[in-house]
Order: structure tokens, then C-alpha cells, then sequence
């Protein structure tokens, strides 16, 4: 003999089954299957029919149909057939076949009565959006809830007949009406029960707004009075019914309100608002009604924190990330560790929380299908719920429930506690802070500086008093300037503290660029949010800028990069371009028809790649030629995505894949880029098409559009294609057949020169090889007159020196004689003299592995070559360091690099002296 179910101890169960002798045996049946897949139309229609004549009406058929299903899904869940996802998953399938079937009759009906709405302006028919809200939007809904629903139509009108006697209604009044009468088609409650409870408190203006509201006016409402909690109801939204047109233009009205493209951190401050009136409101209850404690759902570490935590990753970055769009809890849960937003394990554990938390809520409506979060206040029934979850005791459930919400919480507090006052180092004395913002009060401002041991408490002080002095201070909002006030005081220990530890940069000057950047961000209210929300990273900005003067300004240029700075992935990620590459094409694909927000994607991909190379960089954690190699590889992808992308836009392009390669020359070319050089770049085709040089040509100047056109993100690269056969007169694309013959028998020495540091750098791979193949026939020609190339070579230096002359007494670590240049034309001049004989040295291997090259070959002393190949990567990275503190000069004490210039200038003496005039 079989054990009774676990289900019979429900007495919504009980009571359901035993109303009709017929209901058994369909429980039995049905609970065999999986409901996941259960066909609903089928299902309704075996409801509706039930053995009657004639077949019952819609309304009743669909009130059985859910008890069915619920009483199936209580019986598989607690028998352990079911999981979460497939409770959540048929309730939410009902809800919307329900919606879908109700509706489709209503709006027959009302048609034959008053005609088809039509809009004024389309002429188009109207039909009504249902929008899905809250679980059922996200696909998670309970087995009793109520369905959150708003009514949205295209566009007013009138409706017109189509029969005689139809009366003609407003497309308003018609939409109303086919509302209300869904409203009760759903959750009148008859002898049969009802379908679904319905909620419509979330539509614009709440329960004062119209039951309907047209597309213009739900865009109305969300810009100029949608609030942040709405917001957070909104990402929800899901259309159930509607024509896609209307659902597109719906969704491109909530997406600019729920999605911001830039990283929202002020969300957090209104989900904290939020969440404590509800707990405050969830305490009341307990207050007057104790026998209803322990509310899963609202009260402390239950499901609305986990969805709370969950969504404001969302709202912060899903702007920038559609993939964090997703209206499912557990779904974007599930992204977050990939997006380094939160650890595998605590994901794992909130996903163990939610469903312990959300199959505990399902047991307490089990008991009496009723809408319940809270432990029913019987003791016997809270044994029974405790038995459900597969636990002894009421003891063993509080204990486990306790646990859970204790985690939960703990997770919620990391993200919404109010990190306002800060650790006790930044904590902020409210006299010393009000003194400290009144720019009047000099002699408070210096003391506070001396307070904390700065060099020069005047010179700080004046400073700070210009700062809020500054007339885009003088105009914030009262909130806005207290938390900048907390801000800078919090920030004053810290640059004290930072200026001792480091022998780099000064208090004065890491205190200048900060006010900087904070006047710059003042009236961002998401960036001054971020830093008071996450106070740590206040101390990461001010540890780059004490390193950096030129990090500070491109911080101050991209402020939207703050969010780099939030944990440690900025020192941890490797740089991974061919990964790079495939997220880069994904964001680009996502926005295909919108070229300037493609433009924007580009750009803030770069510059978060930048800024995450430059905080490593600054942490002493890459080499000045790790990092080149890196700045290549991220210009290399950025190029490539841009020529894919700009093709797209070639308007009667002849093939889907340009036959179109982009060639490096320079920095790039060599792979030395620096983090402000520019793109010299050349562009060849290789396509017989009669269109081919005309299209490529296009393609060509779209690419440098992109590249250079300032956006609100910023530019990408300035690009330099200069080098190009004939120069700045020859024809902007070259067919590979053109350049070939344009090397061998035109160019100057100086151009092949500049060949030694090409290479192919992204477009068509097959044009690339070719490309290589001409290049080192170019560079491996017999060039027996030693004494005519020395002269060439030597007439262009001394074109650049006259370019460049020297100024001061300073040494330019790049033109002046013994420096960069010098290096860089001694190993062209090799290349050229000696790779005929010497194949391998048209490798493009750099500067230094070609002087060991060179002098391995006996070239070249050998000692001298590594004095000299020392001296180029000394003036390198002296040459980086002074670029980092904001100095576009690369000028030095001569004293400072005398050691390293000597090997150059004898090198240079044994190559070129005969040659000299």
C-alpha cells in the first residue's frame, strides 16, 4: 500500500478534490508530467468541456484550469517532481495564456459593439499591450499571487464601425473598458474561484491615473514624474499581448528610463529609501499582528532583499551591459560573477537563499492557497510547513530559515549600508566639515590643514578656498554640496597619508587634482554617489592622481571610468584581446542600427581597457614594453571592430566582407604605442570589382570619422596617413598592386625606412600576408651603394632634427642626438644595409631585439649593442614616466641621461662618420 501524498495535508488540496470525484483521477494523470511543457489550450479546452453540453464558458473553463494546475504543482513540488523553476515557470505561463485568451474574446466582443479602434495619426488598428509586472514580468511568479498588470495603446483615436448600429468610442475609453472588463474576467470570484487576483497600483499615477494610458502618455509620465521605484518595477515590464511594432516603440520608451548609459550608483541610495519603508511598514504589522512574523518575502535577509541586491547591478550598469537586462532574479544572478560584480560563491549561496526562501513562501500558500509570506501563527501548521521543507521542527525551520536570512542580509548591508560616515579614518566632525566648506574661514581651512601635517597649510588652504569659490560649486543643490563637503574632508587624510608614503608628487599637487575632478563631476550626482557609496574607491582615485598627473586628467576627461576603480580587477584581469575582441562585437551588434551609439561603445570599451592597463601600470605590475605590447594589441582590436562595423554603413557595398586591409606603420607599427599616440596607418584593397577603389576609399574615410570624431565619449585615436604612397597627394586606398609596384620602383629611402616597423594590423588576413611578402622583398633588395644610403638616411634626420631643433638646455629624450631617434634610425639603417644577406633581420621584432640580432651577426660590437639596446629601453621608460606626470615634452637634465647617451653617439660615430658631412 502506497503513502498517502504529502499534498493531502494542504486544505486547499482537501477541499478542491473532494468537490468533485472527478478531480482525483485528473491530479493523478496529470502529475505524471512534467508541466513545463504542458500544452495550456489543450488543457483549457479538456477543462471546458468536462463532460458538458454545450462546453462551459471561457471564464469558468480557465477558473478549473488553475485549480487544476495549482493543486498538480502543489502535489509535484512537495512529492519532490517539481523544482522551482518549474512552479514559477507554469504559473507565469498561466498567467499570460490567461491574459492572452480573456483578452482576445473581450476585445471581439467590444469590437461588434462599437467598431476597431483605430489611431488618428497611423490610421493604423489598435491593439491593447498588457504589461506583465513584478514576478510574472520576470517569469517568477508564485502559485498564489496576484498578477501586477498596466494597460498601455499605441495611440489615441476613435473606433470605426464596421456594422451598423456600432457606437463609436475613443480609443480611450474603448481601451478602458476592455480593461476593466479583463480586470474581471481574471478575478471576479465565482463558484469556481478565480483565475488571478489583479494589481494595478504600478501604472503611471498609480491608483489615481487612468486604468489605460496611451504610448505618449506613459513616455509623458517617465520623464518628467517617474520616480527611482519605478524604475526598479519598470525593468520588469513584458509585454503579454500587443503587435511587436508596438511593443518596440513601447520598449525603446522604458529602456532610456530604467536603463541609463552611464553608471548610475544614485540607485543605490533610492533602493536603501525604498527598502526602509517597507521594513518599517513590515515592522508596523509585526507590531499590531505578532502572530504574523517571519515574512519571507519583505521582512529582514527574505526574497526582496535578494531581488533588491540583484537589481541595482542592473540599474547601475545596464545601460552600458544590455545583457544585465535580463527581468528574471535568478537569470541575472547568474551573470554577475562573470561580470566581476559579485563572488561565484556568494551567488551560489544567494541562489540557495532565494530558493529555499521562494519553495518556503509556496509551502505557506500550499496551506489554504492563500497570498501569505508569513509563518501561518498554528503551531500544528507551521510543524506541517516545517515537514514540506524536509526539516523536523518548527526549530530546525526557524534555525535554517534564520541562517539563510542572516547571509541574505549580510549581502544586502555589503552593498546598502550607509557608507556615508565612512571608517574612523574618514569620519567626518561636522564642525570641522562646515568649517572647512566655508571659503570665508581661512584661518579654520589652514588649521585643519596643519591638523593634518601638510607641507604648506596656506597653500592648501587657498586652494581649497578657490574651489569653493568656484561658481559651478556656488550653484549645486544643498544635497549635492554636502556630499561633496564629506567628500573632500574624507579625502584630506588620505592625500596627507599617501604624499608620505610615496616619494612621488606632492600633497599640493595631488590636492589640486583632485578638487579638479571633483568641481568637474560636481554635477553628476551618479559619480559623487559612487564615491560615497564605496569609499575605498575614493582612495584608489587619489593614490592614481599622487602617481599620475596624466591619469588624473584622463580621469577627469572620462569620469564614467570610476567604476574600474571599484575591486580589484583593474590589478588582477589579464589583458585578453582576442576576448576583448568577441565582447567588443557583441556590444556593436546589440546596437547595429545606431552608429552613434556604436561610436560611444567603441570609445568606452577603449578607455576602460586603458584605464585598466594604466592602473596596473601605475602598480608597477608591467614593464614599459609589456605595456606597449598591450596598448598594440587593444588598438589592433579597436581598429579591426571599427572597419567591420564602419562597412555596414557603406551604402551599396558589393560584398558582406571588405577585401580591405588597415597596415601599421610608426608606434603602432612597431608596437611601442604609448597612451596618447596617434595611428599612422595606410589602407590597401585587393578586389577587382569596378566599384572596389571608390567603395574602399569611403570605407577608408569612415574609418578615420570613427576614429577621430568627438562624441560625449571622447575620441578614439587621431590617425596619421601620411605614409601612404606619394603622401599627402596620393590617393588615400591603394590597391595591393599599386603599393607593390609603388615600393619597388618610386618610394624613397626614408619610406623604406619606415617599412621596417610595419606590419599588417587587422582587415583581410590574405592582403596581410601579401602585404609581409612585399615588405621583405622591399627590405631585402641589394643595396650595394653603402655610401648613398648613409647619405639618404643621414639627410632625413637631419630633416627631423631641423623639425625638432633643441631648445633650452634640456635633453630631448626623443630628437635630440644620442636619444630615441638616433637608436631607431642606426638599427633602420642595418635593416637596409644587410638584409639581403640577412633575411631574418626584417623581422619586425623591435628596436632591441634587432640591435642583438645585429650584433650576433657581427654587425655591430657586441657590447656596444647591448650599452645601446640599454640605453633605448632606459629612455623609454623615462621618457613613460614623465608622460605619466602630465609632461607631453620629454625634456630632462642632460646630467640625467649622460650614461645612456654615450654608447648611442659612439654607435652612431662608427656607423655614419665617413658619411658626415
Amino acid at each position: 500500500m502506497s503513502l498517502p501524498s504529502p499534498a493531502t495535508a494542504s486544505r486547499f488540496y482537501q477541499r478542491w478534490l473532494s468537490a468533485d470525484p472527478g478531480r482525483p483521477a485528473q491530479v493523478d494523470a496529470l502529475s505524471q508530467l512534467s508541466l513545463a511543457g504542458l500544452d495550456l489550450g489543450a488543457a483549457l479546452l479538456a477543462q471546458q468541456e468536462n463532460g458538458t453540453a454545450p462546453p462551459l464558458p471561457l471564464g469558468r473553463g480557465m477558473r478549473r484550469l488553475r485549480n487544476l494546475l495549482v493543486a498538480t504543482l502543489l502535489r509535484r513540488d512537495l512529492e519532490g517532481r517539481a523544482d522551482l523553476a518549474e512552479v514559477v515557470g507554469t504559473m507565469t505561463a498561466l498567467a499570460d495564456f490567461a491574459i492572452q485568451r480573456h483578452l482576445a474574446e473581450l476585445d471581439a466582443e467590444l469590437r461588434a459593439a462599437h467598431g476597431v479602434p483605430t489611431g488618428h495619426e497611423s490610421g493604423q488598428e489598435q491593439q491593447l499591450m498588457v504589461l506583465a509586472m513584478g514576478k510574472q514580468g520576470g517569469g517568477e511568479l508564485n502559485v498564489s499571487s496576484d498578477i501586477d498588470l498596466i494597460f498601455v495603446y499605441p495611440e489615441d483615436g476613435d473606433t470605426v464601425a464596421t456594422a451598423p448600429g456600432q457606437r463609436s468610442l475613443s480609443n480611450h475609453e474603448y481601451f478602458v473598458r476592455l480593461g476593466k472588463r479583463l480586470i474581471a474576467a481574471l478575478s471576479e470570484i465565482t463558484e469556481d474561484g478565480f483565475t488571478f487576483r489583479v494589481d494595478m497600483a504600478l501604472r503611471p499615477n498609480g491608483g489615481s491615473g487612468p486604468l489605460a494610458a496611451s504610448l505618449g502618455m506613459v513616455e509623458q509620465y517617465l520623464i518628467v514624474q517617474g520616480r527611482e521605484w519605478e524604475r526598479y518595477a519598470w525593468l520588469k515590464a513584458r509585454a503579454v499581448t500587443g503587435r511587436a511594432a508596438d511593443i518596440e516603440a513601447l520598449d525603446a520608451i522604458v529602456r532610456p528610463f530604467c536603463f541609463r548609459r552611464y553608471l548610475d550608483f544614485g540607485v543605490i541610495d533610492a533602493i536603501r529609501s525604498m527598502h526602509a519603508q517597507i521594513r518599517a511598514e513590515v515592522n508596523r504589522q509585526e507590531r499590531l499582528h505578532p502572530d504574523r512574523s517571519h515574512n519571507v518575502k519583505l521582512g529582514r535577509g527574505g526574497i526582496r532583499e535578494i531581488e533588491f541586491l540583484t537589481q541595482v547591478f542592473q540599474l547601475i550598469r545596464g545601460g552600458r551591459d544590455p545583457s544585465l537586462r535580463a527581468r528574471s532574479t535568478r537569470a541575472t544572478l547568474r551573470l554577475l560573477p562573470d561580470k566581476g560584480l559579485l563572488d561565484a560563491a556568494v551567488v551560489e549561496q544567494l541562489l540557495a537563499s532565494y530558493t529555499f526562501l521562494r519553495n518556503l513562501e509556496h509551502r505557506l500558500q500550499y496551506l489554504e492557497d492563500a497570498q501569505t509570506h508569513t509563518l501561518p501563527p498554528n503551531p500544528a501548521d507551521r510543524l506541517q510547513v516545517a515537514q514540506w521543507m524536509g526539516l523536523a521542527d518548527e526549530d530546525a525551520l526557524l534555525a535554517t530559515l534564520a541562517g539563510h536570512r542572516r547571509f541574505v542580509a549580510e549581502q544586502f548591508d555589503a552593498i546598502f549600508a550607509d557608507k556615508s560616515g565612512g571608517n574612523s579614518e574618514q569620519h567626518i566632525d561636522p564642525d570641522t566639515s562646515d568649517a572647512c566648506a566655508d571659503p570665508d574661514n581661512r584661518e579654520a581651512i589652514e588649521a585643519r590643514f596643519a591638523t593634518l601635517a601638510y607641507d604648506d597649510p596656506a597653500a592648501a588652504a587657498q586652494r581649497l578656498i578657490a574651489t569653493w569659490q568656484a561658481p559651478r560649486l556656488q550653484s549645486l543643490p544643498e544635497a549635492s554640496r554636502q556630499r561633496l563637503v564629506a567628500l573632500v574632508n574624507a579625502a584630506l587624510p588620505l592625500i596627507a597619508r599617501i604624499a608620505q608614503e610615496s616619494s612621488l608628487g606632492s600633497q599640493l599637487a595631488t590636492l589640486g587634482r583632485l578638487l579638479d575632478f571633483l568641481e568637474a563631476i560636481a554635477r553628476r550626482s551618479a559619480y559623487l554617489s559612487l564615491l560615497t557609496e564605496y569609499p575605498h574607491t575614493l582612495e584608489r582615485v587619489i593614490r592614481m592622481m599622487h602617481a599620475s598627473g596624466w591619469a588624473a586628467t584622463f580621469l577627469n576627461q572620462h569620469p564614467i571610468l570610476l567604476d574600474e576603480l571599484l575591486d580589484d580587477r583593474v590589478r588582477s584581469a589579464a589583458f585578453d584581446p582576442a576576448a576583448l575582441a568577441v565582447e567588443l562585437e557583441a556590444q556593436l551588434a546589440v546596437d547595429a542600427d545606431d552608429t552613434e551609439r556604436q561610436l560611444d561603445i567603441l570609445r568606452e570599451v577603449h578607455h576602460a581597457q586603458l584605464f585598466r592597463l594604466l592602473a596596473q601600470d601605475l602598480a608597477g605590475d608591467l614593464t614599459v614594453e609589456r605595456l606597449a605590447d598591450h596598448l598594440s594589441a587593444l588598438a589592433d582590436v579597436i581598429v579591426a571592430a571599427v572597419v567591420k562595423a564602419a562597412w555596414q554603413t557603406v551604402a551599396k557595398r558589393h560584398r558582406e566582407v571588405p577585401r580591405f586591409a588597415v597596415i601599421a606603420y610608426g608606434k603602432l607599427g612597431g608596437k611601442e604605442l604609448g597612451y596618447v599616440s596617434d595611428l599612422d596607418v595606410i589602407f590597401l584593397f585587393d578586389d577587382e570589382d569596378q566599384d572596389a577603389p571608390a567603395l574602399y576609399a569611403r570605407l577608408a574615410q569612415r574609418f578615420i570619422t570613427w576614429m577621430t570624431s568627438h562624441t560625449s565619449a571622447g575620441i578614439l585615436f587621431d590617425v596619421d596617413t601620411a605614409l601612404r604612397p606619394d603622401g599627402a597627394s596620393g590617393m588615400l586606398v591603394s590597391s595591393v598592386q599599386a603599393f607593390e609596384r609603388y615600393q619597388q620602383a618610386s618610394a624613397w629611402v626614408w619610406e623604406h625606412q619606415a617599412l621596417t616597423r610595419a606590419r599588417f594590423c587587422a582587415g583581410d588576413a590574405a592582403i596581410g600576408a601579401r602585404f609581409e611578402q612585399i615588405r621583405c622583398q622591399v627590405l631585402r633588395q641589394a643595396r650595394p651603394d653603402e655610401a648613398a644610403l648613409k647619405r639618404e638616411v643621414l639627410a632625413m634626420r637631419r630633416r627631423m632634427a631641423e623639425a625638432y631643433p633643441s631648445r633650452g638646455d634640456l635633453f630631448d629624450l626623443k630628437q635630440d642626438a644620442g636619444g630615441m631617434i638616433d637608436i631607431e634610425f642606426i638599427v633602420q639603417y642595418l635593416v637596409l644595409r644587410h638584409a639581403a644577406a640577412y633575411a631574418e633581420l626584417t623581422g619586425n621584432v623591435g628596436n632591441i631585439a634587432l640591435l642583438k640580432l645585429c650584433a650576433g651577426l657581427g654587425l655591430i660590437d657586441a657590447a656596444l649593442a647591448g650599452a645601446v639596446a640599454d640605453a633605448y629601453r632606459a629612455l623609454r621608460k623615462l621618457q613613460h614616466q614623465l608622460r605619466l606626470q602630465g609632461q607631453e615634452q620629454s625634456r630632462v637634465d642632460p646630467a640625467r641621461v649622460a650614461l645612456h647617451i654615450e654608447p648611442v653617439k659612439r654607435l652612431w660615430e662608427e656607423i655614419f662618420a665617413d658619411a658626415e658631412e
